[in-house]
């Protein structure tokens, strides 16, 4: 017979469950692995049921685990809510915040942002995690982020935003391009070359639109990360469009930067739960981001870099 459940135990089968590895579940909880081992097979014999399969290599959930995760989830998720209320009762701008950021944001913002965010908001732990901006959505919605920053819309109607600061594009170039000599570019003539992302990257996507290229392209070369494009075009593979945050990036490969005849760019918005407890923090967030980069637009027009 079960005598109680704890927080402590159906955090420990969600993140076996979500890792398939006990070691990774272990990291993830912040404990060792046998604590988290032994844990989790007492709870298997307070339920009578075996929750995981264990082999040499992998952990996979049984059917019996199957059927209980989705209200393990729930109650972990109301549980995390229950704490992220009392929290915000006691100090709205305290504790932890998971922020998610996309790829071809997050090594170029981070720098900017984090020394300000840590001088305005001493008590609040922000720790990011990145990834692309349809599996930011899918962990905000999950509870398992209290906010992401995106470059593009938002379409849940459970999630609300705010737009921080618009980012250029510019034109990459290499330095022998016959375009490198102009003082501007216009987007259309970067398409015969264009470099691109792979799938997955909001920035794909906006660069072809930008270039005329809306229903996408046939034999472009594709990069998994935004260095390795950087890296491409400074090769003489071709051209691509980059945010402006990346700027000091492209320079240190060698890249000529253009700025766009259009100005085609970007806005970068910071998203949350629209019930999120904590919201006055996420607001806090984006007050310091915003602030650091008011006015990046212009001067990324006008050719300077933050």
């Amino acid at each position: 017979m079960v005598d109680h459940l704890t927080f402590r135990d159906l955090r420990y089968v969600l993140a076996v469950a979500e890792h398939r590895h006990v070691g990774r579940a272990a990291a993830a909880c912040g404990v060792s692995q046998p604590t988290l081992s032994v844990q989790l097979r007492k709870l298997e014999e307070q339920l009578g049921l075996v929750l995981f399969e264990r082999s040499s290599r992998s952990v996979v959930p049984t059917p019996a685990c199957d059927r209980l995760i989705g209200h393990v989830r729930a109650a972990v998720a109301e549980a995390e809510a229950i704490l992220e209320i009392a929290r915000s009762l006691r100090d709205p701008l305290a504790g932890r915040l998971r922020l998610g950021i996309i790829p071809t944001l997050a090594p170029y913002l981070l720098p900017l942002v984090f020394a300000p965010l840590r001088e305005a908001l001493p008590a609040l732990e922000i720790e990011p995690w990145e990834d692309q901006t349809a599996a930011l959505t899918e962990r905000l919605r999950a509870h398992a982020l209290e906010a992401a920053l995106l470059a593009t819309e938002v379409e849940h109607a459970d999630l609300e935003s705010r737009a921080l600061f618009d980012e250029p594009f510019l034109a990459a170039l290499p330095p022998d391009h016959p375009l490198a000599s102009r003082p501007v570019v216009a987007e259309s003539e970067l398409a015969p070359d264009i470099l691109v992302l792979s799938d997955g990257h909001c920035l794909r996507d906006q660069a072809l639109a930008a270039c005329g290229h809306e229903g996408g392209i046939g034999g472009a070369l594709r990069a998994a990360s935004l260095p390795t494009l950087l890296n491409m075009v400074a090769a003489g593979y071709g051209t691509t469009l980059i945010p402006a945050l990346a700027a000091g990036a492209a320079q240190d490969a060698g890249i000529v930067l253009r700025p766009l005849a259009r100005r085609a760019g970007r806005t970068v918005r910071l998203v949350w739960r629209a019930r999120y407890p904590g919201r006055a923090a996420v607001e806090a967030v984006g007050r310091v981001i915003a602030g650091r980069l008011a006015g990046f637009a212009e001067r990324a027009a006008a050719g300077a870099v933050v």
